[in-house]
């Protein structure tokens, strides 16, 4: 199963990713994991992408596939994988259809705006641990205050209300074609499309989509 997770930040992509990957038997291939074991492992393609990283240049979609291609011809990958975060633009997508790697399934997680920036806005962490609270739906014991140590619990910069939005302004003018770009596929090929809505618990997401699937 070749598996491509769309949503925005905060969909509950990785907890998804998670269940897909376990009962699929799968590797969970996110970008930023792919890019850091690249850069690692020192490959003709990683040093290429530390380089333009170093010099505060965004990795071209080139050197993206090129990881890409290197990835799923791992071992690990004979049964399939699950893509997170990637392909994140059409011409992304597209080199993925020039190349012959053929995806059998899209799932869509779809939450609406206000439900993301409730969801990240009201979450706080304990920056010792790395305990994580959320104000409305995993509140601390003491307000603002960590349970175990009882220090002062924080909100990150990605989670603060305007840094949701601009995030999601990206993922809508970027990310947000794909969706057409998938759907138009699907109808003509065997590629399944499959959305559903985010805002019930992960285990009913969850058996929605293996039921889809």
């Amino acid at each position: 199963m070749k598996i491509v997770l769309l949503g925005p930040p905060g969909a509950g992509k990785g907890t998804q990713a998670e269940t897909l990957c376990k009962t699929f038997s799968i590797p969970h291939i996110s970008t930023g994991n792919m890019l850091r074991e690249a850069v690692e492992e020192e490959t003709d393609l990683g040093l290429e992408a530390k380089a333009l990283m170093d010099a505060g240049i965004l990795v071209s979609d080139e050197v993206i596939v090129g990881l890409v291609e290197d990835r799923i011809s791992k071992a690990d990958c004979e049964k399939g994988f699950l893509f997170d975060g990637f392909p994140r633009t059409i011409p992304q997508a597209q080199a993925l259809v020039d190349r012959d790697i053929f995806i059998d399934a899209v799932v869509e997680i779809h939450v609406p705006d206000e439900d993301i920036i409730e969801r990240m806005s009201g979450r706080r962490m304990h920056p010792g641990s790395g305990r994580n609270y959320h104000v409305i739906y995993n509140p601390p014991r003491i307000e603002g205050k960590d349970d175990l140590t009882g220090e002062d619990l924080v909100q990150r910069e990605d989670d603060k209300p305007e840094t949701v939005k601009d995030r999601l302004e990206v993922y809508q003018k970027q990310t947000a074609p794909l969706i057409n770009f998938y759907s138009e596929i699907s109808e003509q090929d065997e590629l399944k499309y499959v959305k559903v809505s985010g805002t019930s618990s992960p285990e009913e997401v969850s058996n929605e989509i293996l039921n889809k699937l």
